[in-house]
């Protein structure tokens, strides 16, 4: 296996949008995009850390996030035999409510369960490892209803299978298979049956999630294969655009387009669309034209190329780490304008590359490697940490992206899952 790929994984998908009718309960906060409501929060940390609210190692391995709903913790995670991928409910004290068993792991490489839910109107829609896409009740965990839509669309998948979080809006739920029959699909949210379906690219799925967007008054589905990057039609399917101008260093021989894994969703903003990938590989910022059928390229960067990790807009920078191996990275901002590295520096102390989210103008971030987790002042001018702690607890790579929920920040580390009180 070449290294360069071994640790690839989840973006599980960067749900990025800002319009009513999409999920209100889902993937990296309301709107999608890394970024969460709450207001007042903490300055600094104890030096320990925050109060501990609850812990718990019940989870399961998985690399998803957790998610609150109401009065409700979500989390997806494995079953004690990791033979199949369960849906955990949990009340705000920790406590479990119950556990049902919804469809089966990735078989190979990292089969730990990548899925966050996106819960609507009582209803939690979840993508297996192996693409089968299932409704659930949330109020008992009854299954409504569950296509194996992997099978039915022939997906044509990498090694690491299928790391999507569901696109819920109006009467639809997407997934993106793609392979020879199909690239995206959109299936009736109340009853899973076939709404619509895009033609073929013909090639395999990247590891990200579709989004929607708006601009001059249309919507469009924003999402990608492993190698192009596509807007789609919700309303019919229709592929209106396509991307694949990777860039010089893409199509080198260390970087050749065989080696394309798009791991990270889009951040969207005004008709601006940016999207990068670890490797190399770049970013890019896309300008769409105004009848959503084209897009240009405005600026390209060589600084932000997130392993799966995400990236956040905040005050007109965009903040994510690089890949500068598979075990290490440096901590970048970016001007969403222009595309100029405002910084490029590494956290210190034996942290690496990791996960973002923000809320009220404060930097969450997460290292992959050791588990360390910090609190950094969105400055352009410099990397600052303010705050940081560590979990020791739990096993497996750090991957999973970290939830904020009425002042409380909950994250995972494969089967161990702890809540923090930071307001």
């Amino acid at each position: 296996m070449n290294k360069k790929f071994f640790t690839v994984l989840l973006s599980a998908a960067v749900c990025t949008g800002a319009l009513a009718q999409v999920t209100p309960y889902g993937w990296r906060g309301p709107e999608h995009n890394g970024y969460y409501p709450d207001k007042g929060l903490l300055n600094e940390w104890p030096e320990a850390g925050p109060e501990l609210v609850f812990e718990t190692s019940d989870a399961g391995k998985g690399y998803s996030s957790p998610l609150v709903v109401g009065d409700r913790v979500y989390l997806t995670g494995m079953n004690e035999e990791e033979n199949e991928e369960v849906l955990n409910c949990y009340n705000l004290k920790g406590e479990k409510q119950y556990t049902v068993s919804y469809g089966h792991p990735w078989k190979q490489s990292y089969p730990e369960t990548r899925t966050t839910p996106a819960i609507v109107d009582g209803k939690a829609y979840v993508v297996s490892g192996m693409g089968e896409v299932v409704c659930i009740d949330i109020s008992d965990g009854k299954i409504l209803w569950q296509v194996d839509a992997g099978e039915k669309y022939a997906r044509q998948t990498g090694m690491w299978g299928t790391s999507e979080c569901p696109l819920v809006y109006d009467d639809k739920v997407i997934y993106t298979p793609c392979g020879q029959q199909t690239t995206m699909v959109a299936l009736n949210r109340n009853t899973g049956e076939e709404i619509w379906k895009t033609r073929p690219i013909g090639e395999a799925s990247g590891y990200v999630s579709p989004i929607m967007i708006e601009y001059k008054g249309k919507r469009q589905i924003v999402g990608s294969t492993n190698q192009t990057v596509i807007g789609v039609n919700p309303d019919n399917g229709e592929i209106e655009w396509t991307f694949d101008d990777w860039g010089p260093r893409h199509t080198g021989e260390q970087n050749g387009r065989g080696q394309n894994i798009a791991p990270n969703s889009a951040l969207y903003k005004d008709g601006k669309i940016f999207f990068c990938h670890g490797y190399n590989i770049n970013g890019f910022q896309l300008q769409l034209a105004d009848d959503l059928k084209s897009v240009e390229c405005v600026w390209r960067t060589e600084t932000l190329d997130t392993h799966h990790g995400g990236y956040v807009l905040v005050n007109g920078k965009i903040y994510g780490s690089n890949w500068v191996n598979n075990n290490d990275g440096n901590w970048c901002c970016i001007d969403w304008e222009t595309g100029e590295t405002n910084y490029e520096e590494k956290w210190t102390g034996g942290a690496g590359k990791g996960s973002i989210i923000a809320a009220d103008d404060k930097l969450f971030i997460y290292d992959e490697r050791r588990g360390f987790v910090g609190l950094v002042n969105p400055t352009p001018e410099k990397f600052d940490v303010v705050s940081k702690f560590r979990i020791a607890q739990g096993s497996g790579p750090y991957w999973a992206h970290m939830h904020i929920d009425n002042g409380i920040l909950y994250l995972r580390h494969g089967e161990y899952f702890a809540a923090y009180k930071i307001k």
